[in-house]
């Protein structure tokens, strides 16, 4: 067996039972300390990796995720999930061609969304989503891979928080061949709970972007995978940006103190 299918089956063992977190790096570097923690999976971010080229979420190129999808994969010996935003495509045609794509990074799983980017109508139709789903289904089977495809339904998150739509279009996603389901910007143990039951057996991812649940009790609520987006990127951000503004502001340097040294972290490699 292959390294890469010795972490696609591991990533498939996470998904059997239990609940387990899965962290988002936004860089080789932070992946290497997640690691270092002991996670037993990590998950790129989009949002972060676009906000270390400068930008805001949404604005990175294909070319330019799938290196960084190589990247991580290459720097770490945990199974990674890869969030590929809308697989960079609207027709299901082009969307199986960048799964392959990306499956091809070494990857052990992907997510894809629903968002359609357009304010007025900011989810693709439910018809249009699923068949987005089923050619990413195909496309990993073609691929042999085997990697874990995540379907995600963005409503909460484009101010559609709709939970009878989002229900009704994970429970399509699930039936066309995803494997993991997922709603981000859920964060009522209700709607949790609801989501959790509608598809079963499959597994659902929580993000966790607030300190609103913790894992125990989300696994509590049955809920299998928890990932935290660019969550740990701001944190970083918020602590780079107050000792920054303090140096300009006051030209003091408390924020210095009690500093980690990155080269000890990173020595062992």
């Amino acid at each position: 067996m292959s390294v890469h299918d010795e972490r696609v089956a591991e990533f498939h063992r996470l998904h059997s039972s239990g609940c387990f977190v899965m962290p988002n790096p936004w860089d080789v570097g932070s992946a290497l300390i997640l690691e270092q923690l002991g996670f037993p999976a990590l998950a790129t971010t989009s949002a972060g990796f676009a906000w270390t080229l400068g930008r805001a979420d949404g604005g990175v190129r294909l070319n330019e995720m799938l290196e960084h999808l190589a990247a991580v994969v290459d720097a770490v010996s945990l199974p990674v999930n890869a969030d590929f935003e809308g697989a960079y495509a609207v027709d299901p045609e082009h969307v199986a061609v960048n799964v392959i794509r990306a499956a091809a990074t070494g990857i052990a799983g992907l997510s894809i969304e629903d968002s359609s980017g357009d304010e007025a109508d900011p989810l693709f139709s439910l018809e249009l989503a699923v068949e987005r789903v089923r050619a990413a289904r195909a496309a990993i089977d073609e691929s042999g891979t085997g990697v874990v495809l995540t379907a995600r339904s963005e409503g909460f998150v484009v101010g559609r928080p709709d939970i009878d739509d989002t229900i009704r279009r994970l429970r399509a996603y699930g039936e066309a061949g995803a494997e993991c389901l997922y709603a981000p910007r859920i964060d009522s143990v209700d709607h949790i709970s609801a989501i959790v039951a509608a598809v079963a057996p499959k597994p659902v991812n929580l993000l966790i972007h607030t300190p609103f649940l913790t894992v125990a009790a989300a696994a509590a609520l049955g809920v299998r995978r928890i990932s935290v987006g660019g969550t740990l990127a701001r944190v970083a951000w918020s602590s780079f940006r107050q000792a920054a503004q303090e140096i300009a502001d006051a030209g003091t340097f408390t924020h210095f103190n009690d500093l980690p040294n990155p080269d000890a972290l990173f020595e062992q490699r």
